[in-house]
């Protein structure tokens, strides 16, 4: 393909309907009728042929159809580029990225993604607007149920899985997609954690915390970027030359095409730094935004702006070539389908092999929080109890999962029903999981069902519509009356455990203070009830680690693990001291840190050593752990490793991890798991921003974030 004949033959018109992104409704029958969609947002329906890319998950009947259509129509036959959000499954629906962080198992997050992209490219989806790896520290922001957490490593180490799985080797496979990394850059800093809301974050700040998931997702060869809603130390990402011109593809070296967020170039205007369309169009084009989603500033404006040379027709059809180049790569001219096709689209999707996937990501995803021995139940009780507005609900597949189905996600009763045919479960709803409903009606029945039961199962959480973008919460405890019908249950059984599904962590004191056990599920996906009962009845070992603080309460927001030093540090939660970085009413500490999770057996860390204590700067420090599962049964740990930098020219975290590995231990048995250490994983950021290391002594431990088993130091030299 000579992409440069071909936009040498191209109108004005054709090459600006490249840098154009619509939704599906404008190129559906609908589309057609006198009151067309276009009507709304002023487009000429004549104008619609040029369009370039398509924003949905059309049925791959749909895709087919439209895309053929357009072939057809279009004189230059340049297919259009299907674009959607696969964040955690396509059809076959697997646990919300946060969760899917939770199982610290990078081979499970390429399975389960290479898996969504098989999916997708049969059903006729191009590009995934994914891996989002935004850094997060807030859980009052909806979306962080779509990042893998607070920590910047494990978002680097999951996000470059994502890109690898969702590409592969080869874009011309029909059995992978483009990815496009989100959102560039620091979306997860943004003020008070409302969406959309400013970021001032200093330089350092950035690249220490913020900007190393999205370079490795560069680095791992991802095809698109996009740019953030929000401001970003005063400019909008959108049009931020520093941020899009200097750092992502001056320094970094990224050549490959940048999509702009749902209206974000139209809403520079909102930010104040535009005035009127034809300047936020000229901004965001001069910062390399190849694609607007939406807006259509592009198509209003691009034209005159080349017409008074305040852009250069060699500067749009450079633009135009990094989206003809990104076709080439897919295979489109080729094959402008893909192969796809509704028969290959039932053959591929929501198979029972895709099922057991998703199957075995929430169970891995799963954190067992609290365990007072109640948890695994017997699979003889009789009479179960289950409590609560999460008991048989299917709406368990959580925010952007594509063309997933609430219908077929498998809801907590029916999985337990499936794995306990003969015992007798009773359902009692209580009481709603909205702050909005306060109907203490169904307290007694519940109370009644709870003491009755031999075993009771509470599934409490968040609804579906209080998670992900544009659900940003003050109150992130359970709502309603959840705390007071788990409190009532409890008193009426103890033999109780609690069920947990929702997409941040939550501030969930009151539940802990009073339930004997605490299961995290989270939004789980297509198999959350089959997951659920295999957990709760001991057929599965929990192994997943919180990979996001659960705050003791929401004043503690923004609360990370890896926060840097400081000149009076309390020392404890049960630091007397006065004049300390204190709360005076509330500990420092969250509920559960970073790294906590529970098992049904228990490990013993024996030793650590380490092959040297003098690190060189073109050396290698080999450090070995020994595990041993001194419990009754097999399962899985989480070796995490964490690195404190004890003096340095900036002020460095009190902790940080660096290196985790997930590893099977039978009953009785040990396992020694090694890491290596090498001079870059001791850089950071100076004072000018220069990335360097420097010599001195370092403290490595093992255990998880504010939980030290073994601990051993080096010295850089």
């Amino acid at each position: 393909m000579n992409i440069k004949a071909l936009i040498a033959q191209m109108t004005v018109e054709e090459k600006i309907g490249q840098l154009m992104q619509l939704t599906t409704v404008f190129f559906t029958e609908a589309s057609e009728e006198e009151t067309g969609p276009w009507k709304g947002v002023g487009i000429d329906e004549r104008d619609l042929k040029y369009v370039g890319s398509v924003l949905g998950a059309p049925p791959a009947e749909t895709f087919v159809r439209l895309q053929k259509k357009h072939m057809e129509e279009d004189r230059n036959r340049i297919p259009r580029l299907f674009m959607s959000d696969v964040v955690h499954g396509y059809r076959t629906i697997y646990p919300i990225p946060l969760g899917l962080g939770a199982s610290f198992d990078p081979e499970l997050v390429f399975e389960c993604t290479s898996m969504a992209a098989r999916e997708a490219a049969a059903g006729g989806i191009h590009v995934t607007f994914a891996p989002m790896v935004d850094y997060a520290r807030d859980a009052r922001w909806g979306r962080v149920m779509e990042t893998f957490g607070e920590d910047p490593y494990m978002n680097s180490v999951m996000g470059a899985t994502e890109v690898r799985a969702f590409q592969g080797d080869d874009l011309k496979s029909t059995e992978h997609i483009a990815a496009c990394v989100k959102h560039f850059a620091a979306y997860g800093g943004v003020e008070s954690g409302r969406d959309y809301n400013t970021v001032e974050i200093s330089e350092r700040l950035l690249r220490e915390y913020y900007f190393p998931a999205y370079k490795a997702c560069v680095d791992a060869g991802v095809a698109m970027v996009m740019p953030s809603f929000n401001s970003l130390n005063g400019v909008p990402s959108t049009c931020n030359p520093w941020l899009m011109d200097e750092v992502l593809r001056d320094e970094w070296g990224f050549d490959g095409a940048v999509i702009s967020d749902h209206s974000a170039v139209g809403e520079l205007k909102n930010h104040g730094v535009s005035g009127c369309d034809a300047d936020s169009a000229e901004l965001a084009f001069r910062c390399g935004c190849t694609i607007e989603m939406m807006s259509l500033t592009y198509y209003k404006n691009l034209k005159k702006l080349i017409e008074d040379g305040r852009i250069k027709m060699w500067e749009l059809d450079a633009a135009v070539e990094k989206v003809l180049e990104l076709k080439e790569a897919l295979g489109l001219f080729d094959d402008p389908t893909r192969g796809a096709s509704p028969e290959k689209e039932a053959e591929i999707c929501f198979t029972s092999e895709n099922r057991a996937i998703a199957r075995r990501a929430a169970e891995e995803s799963a954190v067992l929080l609290k365990n007072d021995g109640v948890l695994p139940f017997s699979e003889d009780i009789k009479k179960i109890a289950l409590i609560g507005p999460f008991a048989t609900t299917n709406m368990l597949k959580g925010p952007w999962s594509c063309r997933g189905k609430h219908v077929e996600c498998v809801s907590i009763y029916e999985g337990i029903s499936k794995l306990l045919p003969n015992a007798e479960i009773t359902v009692a709803e209580g009481c709603s999981a909205t702050w909005e409903d306060m109907d203490e009606s169904g307290l007694e029945d519940a109370v009644a069902v709870a003491r009755a039961a031999d075993a009771v199962i509470l599934c409490l959480g968040e609804p579906h519509e209080y998670v992900g973008e544009a659900c940003s919460r003050v109150r992130i405890g359970l709502a309603g009356l959840q705390n007071k019908l788990a409190t009532l249950c409890v008193e009426a059984n103890k033999n109780t455990a609690a069920v947990l599904i929702n997409g941040r962590p939550l501030t969930i004191g009151e539940l802990d203070s009073v339930c004997p056990a605490i299961l995290e599920l989270w939004y789980a996906g297509t198999e959350s009830g089959n997951a659920a009962a295999e957990l709760l009845f001991g057929r599965v070992n929990p192994s997943g680690k919180i990979s996001m603080s659960f705050p003791q309460t929401v004043g503690q927001c923004p609360i990370y693990y890896n926060h840097p030093s400081t000149g009076r540090p309390r020392e404890s939660d049960n630091d007397g001291s006065r004049f300390t970085s204190r709360y005076i009413d509330c500990g420092n500490l969250p509920l559960y840190s970073f790294g906590h999770g529970l098992s049904y057996t228990s490990f013993e860390y024996e030793a650590m050593e380490l092959d040297t204590h003098k690190l060189t700067k073109d050396g290698r420090l080999t450090v070995s752990v020994k595990v041993r599962n001194v419990g009754a049964v097999d399962g899985k740990e989480v070796v995490q490793l964490y690195m404190r930098d004890l003096v340095a020219s900036t002020v460095r975290p009190v902790q940080q991890l660096i290196g985790f590995k997930k590893i099977i231990i039978p009953s009785g048995e040990s396992r020694t798991v090694s890491f290596e250490i090498t001079e870059p994983m001791l850089r950071f950021y100076d004072a000018n921003c220069d990335h360097i290391s420097e010599a001195g002594e370092f403290e490595l431990f093992v255990g998880y974030a504010d939980h030290k088993y073994l601990r051993d130091s080096f010295e850089l030299i």
